[in-house]
């Protein structure tokens, strides 16, 4: 089966809920090269931001709805895209499984790994795919990591170093609803750093500490920078320096990684503006000079790579890579994060997973 197919060649009709900043992204950049899926409506409770959508999209009156449920009334539909904020992720997944639709939700899943894992139940005692976006997932260089490490490459880890540094502090509060997202570091973006780690080590996350590294004329309500220390299953240990305030060398989005095992060394980074042309691994043996490795080609990347797994499931094809089952190990790493800022302890990851 050619990737994108599936058994029945339908396409998969979805309504997408939360047409704000990145809902309109995904609207211009993420769901067109899916050719696979039809978007039939669209979901907004502010009426201006749904009529500002209606016009750049060229949409009818008949696709264009303030709730959930007057879509799901008026139009035939397989799936909900949810890019709502974060706070209305769980409500409008609920709303939509029991509704019998399929549930594609953007990253950080839910606010807390409990109000997540309702969801998680709900989906599968209804047997409804429900997938989360973790689009950094889908680049050459995270990937071919993975194979690296899975293959033995480097012999057994011994550390992972990730920085990530960005400038994200000029414009003023109070017209810049990121500086008020609850956990802006941890949640927001380093969801997408924690997930990698346990998807290119194959390890899940065992204990967190983390330490706000905050400058005074930081702009965001809560923390823009932090230092974690991660321990992975096994005694591996990963460090992770994040900063929405840095005025270092800025990275790409996906950080710069540092990965050390007995047999050698793996350098990467990517996610960067042009998409997967930023992607580079390289691979040092026994103290040797760094070599690039090949990268492999994707025809889609991203949070279109992710809806395409989506339609291939919702359609009966393989269960996407992130469902929300699966992710829950990573929102617990940033949950365990945030309470180790509040209590200035080493926090447990499996007390944030347990029911």
């Amino acid at each position: 089966m050619v990737d994108g197919d599936t058994p029945d060649g339908t396409p998969t009709r979805l309504v997408h809920v939360g047409l704000g900043g990145w809902g309109g992204d995904w609207e211009r950049n993420a769901i067109p090269p899916v050719g696979e899926v039809e978007r039939v409506a669209v979901v907004d409770t502010h009426e201006p931001t749904l009529r500002r959508a209606q016009q750049a999209l060229g949409l009818p009156d008949a696709a264009c709805f303030t709730s959930l449920r007057e879509a799901v009334e008026s139009v035939q539909a397989d799936g909900v895209l949810v890019t709502a904020p974060v706070a209305f992720h769980v409500p409008v997944a609920l709303e939509a499984l029991d509704a019998g639709l399929h549930v594609l939700v953007e990253k950080p899943f839910a606010p807390t790994v409990a109000e997540a894992r309702t969801a998680v139940r709900r989906a599968e005692e209804r047997g409804l795919v429900l997938q989360v976006s973790q689009n950094y997932r889908a680049y050459p260089a995270p990937r071919a990591v993975r194979d690296l490490i899975a293959g033995g490459a480097i012999g057994e880890p011994s550390v992972v170093h990730v920085d990530f540094r960005r400038w994200a502090n000029d414009a003023p509060v109070e017209t810049n609803r990121h500086h008020s997202f609850p956990h802006p570091l941890l949640f927001d973006m380093a969801i997408h750093h924690f997930d990698l780690l346990r998807m290119i080590t194959g390890r899940e996350a065992v204990r967190v500490h983390a330490t706000v590294t905050d400058p005074p004329w930081s702009r965001f309500e809560q923390e823009a920078s932090a230092v974690l220390t991660i321990e992975l299953a096994g005694g591996l240990v990963a460090s992770y320096r994040g900063s929405w305030v840095s005025r270092a060398p800025q990275t790409t989005w996906d950080g710069e990684w540092s990965i050390e095992g007995e047999l050698g060394h793996i350098a990467f980074t990517g996610r960067g503006d042009r998409g997967p042309a930023d992607d580079v691994v390289t691979l040092s043996r026994a103290g040797g000079d760094p070599e690039p490795v090949e990268l492999p080609v994707l025809d889609l990347w991203g949070r279109s790579a992710g809806l395409r797994q989506f339609h291939r499931a919702v359609r009966g094809g393989p269960a996407p890579e992130v469902t929300g089952r699966s992710n829950l190990g990573s929102l617990a790493i940033a949950e365990a994060a945030a309470r180790s800022v509040e209590t200035g302890r080493v926090e447990d990851v499996e007390q944030v997973e347990a029911p």
